[in-house]
């Protein structure tokens, strides 16, 4: 980076992110001559994809969603986003409400790295016809609409298949291991390998694990018949699609990736220490 700004597009959690603090990054930009665009989230109306498109940069003011959203939004047009947590847990937005100046600076100077991160996306064929193509950062997770165990088949590369009778299913980037797929007992990956993580939720059979896969390979999730709740699909936390018997779940590397702006401060394993309380003893 030159260290020059055209337009840069701010999302903040409206909850969370203070006048103080907003004003604060504004006076900032406008001090460098950069065109801010700004919108709330998740209650405001957001901009447009077009609207996007010349960006040199976004900053994302909240939590892991806030950033999530952010990303849906910019990614596939190339744009680097710092993400500053707002929030309380924050494994992918590593930058502090006290570094967010400090961390500008030093990207705008070249002093800061980005941190490439796959995506997955995430298509749903009802016969000869697709009726949802989304994009996700962190999960594809599909459930029952109630407590009840749903039955689905996971194909993998073609070839072996997989069934199902649990809770859910969790489909992870490695950026979203540290999410649900986690809670579910899955494997923590470091966030920029090229992997996705399948991980079932409360499985009748003890012998269905997570699998860690190769982001090129293609995944497939079969709604199967006699189903005694509906089966929802949700894609990084957002608008459940309502599923039937029959539909298929297409599961692949999306061709964009998210672009992070690195921390600098602290590494992914620092992260997880403080975040996981690692190393600390037994408490009386």
């Amino acid at each position: 980076m030159d260290g020059s700004l055209g337009r840069v597009f701010l999302l903040s959690n409206g909850a969370r992110a203070s006048e103080a603090l907003l004003s604060a990054v504004r006076g900032f930009f406008a001090g460098r001559g950069a065109e801010l665009r700004e919108a709330f989230y998740p209650d405001g109306k957001e901009p447009r994809s077009e609207a996007l498109a010349d960006l040199d940069l976004a900053v994302s003011m909240g939590g892991d969603g806030t950033l999530l959203r952010c990303a849906q939004l910019v990614a596939e047009h190339g744009v680097p986003i710092l993400p500053v947590n707002l929030g309380t847990v924050g494994f992918i937005t590593e930058v502090t409400a006290e570094e967010w100046q400090t961390a500008l600076e030093e990207y705008l100077s070249g002093n800061r790295g980005i941190s490439t991160r796959v995506m997955l996306q995430v298509a749903v064929r009802r016969g000869n016809e697709e009726i949802a193509n989304l994009r996700a950062l962190n999960d594809a997770v599909l459930t029952g609409a109630s407590s009840k165990l749903v039955h689905l088949s996971l194909h993998l590369a073609g070839t072996a298949t997989v069934n199902y009778h649990a809770d859910g299913l969790i489909c992870a980037t490695a950026t979203g291991s540290t999410a649900y797929s986690m809670a579910a007992g899955g494997p923590i990956l470091h966030p920029e390998m090229n992997a996705f993580v399948v991980t079932p939720i409360c499985p009748f059979t003890l012998s269905n694990r997570p699998v860690v896969v190769p982001a090129q390979e293609q995944l497939e999730v079969g709604i199967e018949e006699g189903q005694r709740t509906p089966v929802m699909l949700a894609v990084d936390g957002g608008t459940p699609v309502r599923l039937q018997a029959g539909d298929r779940v297409v599961l692949s590397r999306a061709d964009v990736t998210t672009q992070i702006i690195r921390s600098g401060q602290r590494t992914f394993y620092q992260v997880l220490r403080a975040k996981l309380s690692w190393g600390a003893g037994p408490h009386a």
